[in-house]
């Protein structure tokens, strides 16, 4: 049935299709009547926040709660501008890296312009360029079994730039690909980018990466005054559930972004616990060394069982599940884990694993032996 309500609505929202979460664990559990459920979906750091955020939260909600959150992010601002050797008039906070997107769009966007992505680039971007009626260009990923295959082709992105660009949105590393981009070549292709269009480097998983090539592009903000870059505190820092994130930029683009920004965007909680979490380096590195060991681990799992996949920067694995891997998918529930099918992506012979504990991983790896050997078993019989 269709909704009468979409004559009403805003052209480019009318034509949206919703952003699709993973299964929540209730959701499966409901549906399947399965239990101990191991969620390996939306790419959540598995130790959650360390004990110096959780005793903060605690010692906010003692009084806290009554009160609306500094409006300005005063100290959040000037803890990130000490992290990234900025001015905290450098500075935007939102509700999640995905908020600051969304204004990102809001402020610079209009029908009349364009903004660019890549192929298998974050549901996001589409989403924020349609809502404000803006025309996205999509450029092809580099093709399978090339060097960086379902990465970001900065070529083809380059040669869609026109007039009308005013936004390219760069993750990197990538989500869902688990692809990233060297310095070198993200340098140069920014340097070719006219002063008309805003490049946004998307670093939501920039704390995974410990490659020297790997460029914190923050440190280009004095050579690139038409760069953002957004960071997250919902992957590595563990704050997921509270919504936190910000984005670099010239003081110009920040004032603008203030413009659309809504009033008290980042609660009290979210506010303590993302102090917190950036004073707790240990926790960090927990988090970082256990996902890079266990990245290893299931990747060489995956070869042994004849799967192929697509080497990640990030805290998660794209495989290659083949044709029958939306049945994999729903096998795996039946199982009591939740993985995250990429269909919506154009990717619809891959999943999506983000990286567990390693227990959780056990657990992975077992029920997925046993979903294979029985498909295997069901081709011989």
């Amino acid at each position: 049935m269709s909704n009468p309500y979409l004559r009403l609505a805003a052209p480019g929202v009318a034509r949206l299709k919703p952003y699709l979460p993973g299964k929540p664990v209730s959701e499966l559990e409901r549906e399947y009547g399965v239990s101990n459920i191991v969620k390996l979906a939306s790419n959540e750091n598995p130790l959650g926040p360390g004990k110096r955020v959780l005793d903060a939260i605690r010692n906010c909600l003692d009084g806290g709660l009554s009160r609306y959150p500094d409006g300005g992010g005063f100290d959040l601002k000037h803890a990130l501008g000490r992290r990234h050797g900025v001015d905290p008039g450098c500075i935007t906070l939102g509700n999640g890296s995905n908020d600051v997107l969304v204004m990102i769009a809001e402020a610079f966007l209009q029908e009349s312009l364009e903004a660019i992505h890549a192929q298998y680039a974050f549901a996001v971007y589409p989403i924020a360029i349609q809502a404000v009626g803006a025309t996205g260009r999509v450029a092809p990923a580099l093709a399978p079994g090339s060097e960086g295959a379902y990465g970001h082709d900065l070529t083809a992105m380059a040669d869609l730039i026109n007039d009308q660009t005013r936004l390219v949105f760069i993750a990197n590393p990538n989500n869902p690909t688990g692809t990233w981009l060297r310095a070198e070549p993200l340098r140069e292709f920014i340097e070719q980018v006219p002063q008309h269009t805003l490049v946004i480097v998307d670093q939501a998983y920039a704390e995974y990466m410990d490659d020297p090539e790997y460029p914190d592009c923050v440190d280009w903000l004095d050579r690139f005054p038409n760069l953002i870059v957004t960071h997250t505190f919902s992957k590595a820092f563990g704050l997921a559930g509270l919504r936190v994130g910000y984005s670099v930029s010239a003081p110009g683009i920040a004032e603008i972004l203030e413009r659309v920004r809504q009033p008290f965007n980042v609660n009290v909680i979210a506010n303590v616990a993302a102090l917190a979490a950036l004073e707790d380096r240990q926790h960090l590195a927990h988090s970082v060394d256990l996902n890079a060991s266990e990245r290893l681990r299931l990747q060489d799992a995956f070869t042994d069982m004849g799967l192929g996949y697509v080497p990640s920067a990030g805290n998660f694995v794209l495989v290659e599940a083949g044709p029958d891997a939306a049945l994999i998918y729903e096998a795996l529930l039946r199982k009591s884990v939740i993985v995250r099918p990429v269909a919506n992506y154009g990717l619809d012979q891959h999943l999506r694993i983000s990286i567990g504990t390693q227990t959780e991983n056990d657990r992975l790896l077992d029920a997925l032996t046993q979903v294979l050997g029985a498909s295997a078993e069901s081709e011989r019989g």
